[in-house]
């Protein structure tokens, strides 16, 4: 991939990633405020500002990384809002919201890029288009596209992603899969790194991606 195909990309891809990350993060920290803890609000981390959230690795390397292998999907995270569970009013139910908070901001997210790309599609069509036009058509579809992927990501059953926190917290406290993913969280990105290194990772998400997607297509093509 020459520069200029790299900086072309830039200029696509990068504010609808630091978006997808950002308000990821700060959705997590919203729902901890709303359900009794501020610790986020008290050290700055509900702030818009993406380089408050930005993770070396998750945010600048891996999804780096990722686009120039020409990889199928992009994706990463930031640096997780902190949150201190001893101040929930309701342990277990509030740790599923916050943690679903995070992928339910990726696909509101999507919906909102995909009624942007809606509306330039039309005023494209309108003004007999342009390059800018052609531009943030691109940014949109990327838009729609990777804030499924961070959202299905996050959604997979391994702590200390969302899903694995959502499901922990809705099995039985003494279940034997709760105890195991217990376990499984101090080495959970690891695993995902290791699935993501064999091409594993793509192929596990490939499909609710492509599902989703295809709801949304279906979605906005009522709109156009």
């Amino acid at each position: 991939m020459d520069l200029n195909q790299i900086l072309q990309n830039v200029a696509v891809m990068g504010l609808p990633i630091l978006t997808a990350i950002t308000l990821h993060e700060v959705a997590h920290g919203w729902a901890a405020r709303s359900c009794g803890d501020r610790t986020a609000e008290a050290q700055g981390r509900l702030s818009l500002n993406p380089i408050n959230h930005v993770d070396p690795v998750g945010t600048v390397i891996l999804p780096g990384l990722l686009l120039l292998s020409g990889a199928p999907f992009l994706f990463g995270w930031a640096k997780p809002v902190p949150v201190d569970p001893s101040r929930f009013k309701h342990y277990r139910a509030d740790w599923v919201k916050v943690a679903a908070a995070g992928p339910a901001a990726n696909f509101t997210m999507a919906l909102l890029w995909g009624l942007l790309g809606v509306l330039t599609l039309q005023l494209a069509m309108n003004t007999g288009g342009n390059i800018y036009a052609e531009w943030l058509l691109k940014m949109a579809n990327f838009g729609v596209l990777f804030n499924i992927v961070i959202g299905v990501f996050n959604l997979l059953p391994i702590p200390p992603l969302d899903g694995g926190r959502v499901l922990v917290n809705l099995l039985p406290p003494r279940n034997g899969f709760a105890q195991v993913l217990d376990k499984v969280e101090p080495w959970g990105l690891y695993l995902v790194m290791g699935l993501a290194v064999t091409g594993l990772l793509g192929a596990i998400i490939g499909r609710p991606v492509n599902f989703i997607s295809g709801v949304y297509a279906s979605l906005f093509s009522l709109l156009t």
